[in-house]
């Protein structure tokens, strides 16, 4: 049986329907390089797994069980063609002082394909929209993956993968954040088990939109507003020592009364915390 999918990247979609069930991960991925031009080991295919793990190269496409036109979001860059980065500079007889040179530096959410990145994904994702944003208050962008659950412990129900003190951490959040979750998959992958945590109708906080990997684009720029906290990973061995939400729930509380966070380093956001409630 022939398998067809749509490989998302760049903004734009490719269809491959030439495989079938016995072809490969890795047969997948060459297909993937004839249309893209994008190396196999420069892939990343997200959302494809098979038994809750990234599928091996290996693995043949029919025990992904996946469906018709499956659409499956890509991130990986070309690789520069040899000949360009080897050839020899042209001839010129002008001698130019690199210190006459004043290079203009454009900033990674100014330059031109990341806007256009921006357009397409403006004009072509639909965010649904659960609660009005409120005027005043910042943005908090929470990842749903090992940040608010452990997804891929052995467990009978939702509520004995969530992070301990996750709705605390929310309600505190809430006061001065509009609260956004994201996950690297679908929504609709992770919707049924934000539901069952009771996160989406919670009278003490309320949730202003989710984003999935449609809404992704792919820049090379350092961490900006990005705050690293441990993943909650076996949920099962850590729920009684875990208190990583607590105390990102009280950085929150503290950065909130800045103007700015421009100037802040949030690799280091638990030695600001202890320097903060020392004082």
């Amino acid at each position: 049986m022939s398998v067809s999918v749509i490989i998302k990247w760049g903004g734009q979609e490719y269809s491959i329907s030439s495989l079938s069930e016995e072809d490969t991960v890795m047969d997948l991925k060459q297909s993937i390089k004839s249309l893209t031009g994008v190396l196999p080991e420069r892939q990343k295919l997200l959302g494809l797994k098979i038994k809750g793990k990234p599928a091996e190269d290996e693995v043949k496409l029919g025990s992904l069980k996946l469906k018709p036109n499956t659409k499956i979001m890509m991130m990986g860059t070309r690789e520069e063609s040899l000949e360009d980065v080897l050839a020899p500079p042209p001839d010129n007889d002008d001698v130019v002082n690199d210190f006459d040179i004043e290079e203009e530096v454009i900033e990674v959410e100014n330059r031109e394909e990341n806007l256009a990145k921006i357009a397409r994904r403006v004009k072509d994702y639909k965010v649904e929209e659960l609660n009005p944003p409120r005027e005043g208050k910042r943005l908090l962008v929470l990842d749903v993956d090992y940040t608010l659950f452990d997804h891929k412990s052995c467990a009978e129900t939702g509520q004995e993968l969530m992070r301990p003190f996750l709705h605390e951490f929310l309600t505190s959040a809430y006061e001065n954040y509009d609260i956004v979750i994201w996950c690297c998959t679908y929504c609709s992958c992770v919707s049924p088990y934000v539901q069952e945590l009771g996160v989406t109708d919670n009278p003490s906080y309320k949730i202003t939109f989710m984003l999935d990997s449609g809404a992704m684009i792919t820049v090379h720029t350092p961490k900006r507003g990005v705050v690293e906290i441990r993943p909650f990973m076996k949920a099962h061995l850590n729920r009684e020592k875990d208190r990583e939400l607590s105390k990102l729930a009280q950085y929150l509380k503290e950065i909130a009364k800045l103007e700015d966070f421009s100037g802040l380093n949030h690799k280091h956001w638990e030695r600001y915390l202890s320097k903060r409630q020392q004082h």
